[in-house]
């Protein structure tokens, strides 16, 4: 890990409602350079809500959000530049082969020297001999793959996560948590959500555990143990419970989606 004392994400007091429904609560957090953040809570949490807005894909009913100093809202093109949103779902292009697809985003942001990236990158991700073939014939987890690599093509300050293991075998598990671990020793940033509660144990710096839309915890996960009073031994399953199980429960329910 590369921590510098500047922070590439700023969420200050985020809020997101749908009419009457809150889903998030003055949700605050900070993300360093070189730093993974995992975001954890039970589904209905707010945790896909919070990175689609930070991602501007939604709007934030209050609160601010910068991406590397730029505001999400006044300044997206800036904003957008600084990061690499990679959804639960990927949809890739169908009629674009495996390369064709870097190409694509090398062009669309202005990557120089593009191409000398592409044989490295399809190495590491395990995509070389499937270079020429077209999106449409991938499986999920290769089409995960492709995704990464259009992401690390850009070299972008910040990788947002959304469930980033989804339909890899334990090979691929192993190699991608190896690329992120490359990427931060020169600085990337990833912020990553997931319910796989012992990847994000074994992988992040720093834990934040919303409940209900608010957050219930941040911090290293030594310094979330001690606040629960829980011992050192503690995994980070059981202090998810230990924490969520004492918060008050929700008046009304959830939308399942959020």
């Amino acid at each position: 890990m590369n921590v510098q004392n500047s922070t590439v994400v700023d969420v200050e007091n985020f809020g997101k409602a749908y009419g009457d429904f809150t889903a998030v609560q003055d949700l605050s957090f900070a993300v360093r350079p070189g730093e993974i953040v995992g975001l954890v809570g039970a589904n209905g949490a707010g945790k896909t809500t919070t990175l689609r807005a930070i991602a501007g894909i939604l709007r934030p009913s209050s609160g601010q959000i910068r991406m590397a100093g730029y505001d999400i809202e006044r300044e997206p093109v800036s904003a957008k530049r600084q990061f690499a949103y990679i959804p639960d779902t990927v949809h890739a292009y169908d009629l674009l082969t495996v390369t064709e697809h870097l190409h694509f985003v090398a062009l669309a942001y202005g990557i120089k020297d593009a191409k000398a990236k592409y044989g490295a990158l399809l190495d590491e991700l395990e995509l070389a001999d499937k270079r020429d073939q077209m999106a449409s014939s991938l499986s999920r987890g290769m089409s995960q793959k492709l995704a990464l690599a259009c992401a690390f093509v850009r070299e972008p300050q910040v990788i947002i996560l959304d469930e980033p293991l989804t339909g890899l075998d334990p090979r691929g598990i192993r190699n991608i948590k190896q690329s992120i671990r490359r990427r931060t020793e020169k600085g990337t940033a990833f912020l990553l959500s997931s319910h796989l509660l012992h990847l994000v144990e074994a992988l992040c710096d720093q834990v934040l555990i919303v409940h209900r839309g608010h957050k219930v915890a941040f911090g290293s996960l030594e310094e979330i143990r001690g606040g629960a009073a829980l011992q050192a031994e503690a995994s980070l399953e059981e202090v998810f419970f230990a924490v969520t199980e004492k918060q008050p429960a929700a008046a009304e329910q959830e939308p399942a989606e959020v």
